[in-house]
């Protein structure tokens, strides 16, 4: 079983959750917290999963598998 058979079998919803909810934990602890090197780290990194997040969601199973069985609607 591989880390990736976990990600796919998440819903929808579920996978938006898991990156956004990071990201607005690091706002939070911002706004309480100020601006210090602690709170800009994480921010950072929250924003970097944020965005990881978003460029491989269009690479979902369904996705994966039109892309395989793509050469073959062709012939």
């Amino acid at each position: 079983m591989s880390p990736w058979d976990f990600i796919d079998a998440l819903t929808p919803h579920a996978r938006v959750t898991t990156a956004l909810a990071p990201f607005l934990m690091a706002l939070i602890a911002r706004l309480i917290f100020g601006k210090n090197r602690l709170t800009r780290a994480v921010l950072s990194l929250s924003t970097m999963w944020f965005a990881i997040n978003v460029l491989l969601a269009p690479f979902s199973v369904s996705l994966r598998q039109e892309l395989l069985h793509l050469p073959f609607r062709f012939r």
